[in-house]
């Protein structure tokens, strides 16, 4: 089959054409943009949902470093003057948990550590907790010093099921 020039316009009339029309492509882009605009909601939600999982194995993982201090000192592995009159046999601070404590009656020069390092809170990303000493209030937001019986998030922000990660336990 032979093809025609249009005398008009020089146009072969007849081929087929290859290629998307400008309306074709505006409609594809809208489709797309309404696409990814339902998306990112749902991609906002998992990332926080991801974060709140992280916030809490860093309190379970924190948690259980002064358990197993109170646990070390209850069983008298630790004392002397590692453990201070009026701690309740709580750590001092976190950071003894991390450069850990001489266990008694051992000359080898080794320590019982807790924790590898502090953990990060995923929600303020910094390694600031907020703590409570044994003799402070269950909802204080100031530490009494002392020792370390509990921690939580300083962060003020909510989580997905409407709780404050501050009173997360």
């Amino acid at each position: 089959m032979r093809r025609r020039e249009s005398r008009a316009t020089g146009w072969r009339t007849g081929r087929s054409t290859s290629g998307y029309s400008f309306v074709e492509l505006l409609v594809v882009t809208t489709i797309l943009l309404i696409l990814a605009s339902a998306v990112m909601p749902l991609a906002r939600v998992a990332i926080q949902r991801q974060r709140e999982v992280e916030l809490h194995r860093a309190l379970r993982e924190i948690r259980t470093a002064i358990d197993k201090y109170k646990d070390a000192v209850d069983q008298g592995r630790i004392g002397g003057t590692d453990v201070k009159v009026g701690s309740e046999g709580y750590p001092p601070s976190l950071e003894t948990l991390v450069e850990g404590v001489t266990p008694l009656n051992d000359a080898t020069g080794r320590k019982l550590k807790f924790l590898r390092r502090v953990p990060i809170d995923p929600m303020t990303r910094d390694a600031e907790w907020g703590l409570r000493a044994y003799q402070d209030d269950a909802d204080t937001t100031s530490w009494g010093g002392g020792n370390v019986f509990d921690v939580y998030s300083k962060s003020q922000g909510t989580a997905l099921d409407g709780t404050k990660y501050r009173d997360w336990n």
